[in-house]
């Protein structure tokens, strides 16, 4: 993999973890799903055929150049991890963070945004504090999605598109023994954390784009979008719709643009 291909990785964690972030309004407090095992296969291969998409850690010559520190245990790293990222991304970031267990929330998000559900007990960033917004609509039991509310997705957007490239390689192959230590320990030993992160991308490649007004409608306490087709997207790409055409198109372009470079 070049390091171009590397941005994916850093990118992809900041998007994903900015749609949590943002996700809270159609599932209020109290209203947690269920989060969803890992099924590991009964008969795993004999022999681990190796990454699909393997990284190249940091060469010996570069730390030395560089005087890099050991990485921290992972149980360790929140603090070491969280002023990387304000390095990266800018200190506005850093409000947003959870302070604990910060790459396991972020793997683990990763991973479960191609299922139904995604628990809030593994959200990597706070709850938006904002109230969720929806309109009135002209059917009877209906409400549409409030144009308001995309809005709320224009700091982090702006966060992303302003980081620097050459420094967000730096910063993923760095951590990367972290992230897939931990993504082993969720529940993967033969698997590999960056070929999960391809997945998504392609999967949320896939997320339809939505006529606009959204439809909703309130069944019991939590919205639901009223398209079934819309209703039974994954968590990840609900996230995607959520955020607005514009928005979800934008996103898609970057994911695009990266995907092409580890082809």
């Amino acid at each position: 993999m070049n390091e171009k291909s590397l941005i994916v990785i850093v990118l992809i964690a900041a998007i994903l973890a900015a749609l949590w972030y943002f996700r809270d309004d159609l599932m209020p407090q109290g209203q947690e799903p269920v989060s969803v095992a890992v099924e590991i296969p009964a008969n795993e291969p004999a022999a681990d055929p190796g990454p699909a998409h393997p990284i190249e850690p940091v060469e010996t010559a570069e730390a030395t150049e560089r005087t890099l520190q050991p990485l921290p245990d992972l149980d360790d790293s929140d603090a070491y991890f969280l002023l990387a990222l304000v390095d990266l991304f800018g200190s506005s970031l850093e409000p947003l963070l959870v302070n604990e267990a910060l790459i396991d929330k972020i793997v683990a998000t990763i991973d479960n945004l191609p299922r139904k559900h995604v628990s809030e007990k593994v959200r990597p960033l706070g709850r938006l504090a904002d109230e969720f917004l929806v309109d009135a609509s002209d059917v009877e039991g209906q409400y549409v999605l409030s144009a308001a509310n995309f809005a709320r997705y224009d700091q982090i957007v702006g966060l992303i598109s302003g980081a620097d490239i050459d420094q967000a390689v730096d910063t993923y192959r760095r951590f990367y023994p972290l992230f897939q230590e931990s993504y082993v320990r969720l529940g993967y030993p033969n698997a590999y954390f960056n070929d999960r992160v391809v997945e998504v991308i392609d999967h949320l490649l896939e997320t339809p784009a939505a006529d606009a007004p959204i439809a909703l409608v309130r069944p019991h306490v939590l919205y639901e979008f009223a398209d079934p087709e819309l209703a039974e997207l994954s968590a990840g790409q609900k996230l995607l719709l959520r955020m607005g055409n514009e928005h979800a198109a934008n996103i898609q372009d970057v994911l695009r643009s990266l995907r092409t470079r580890i082809e």
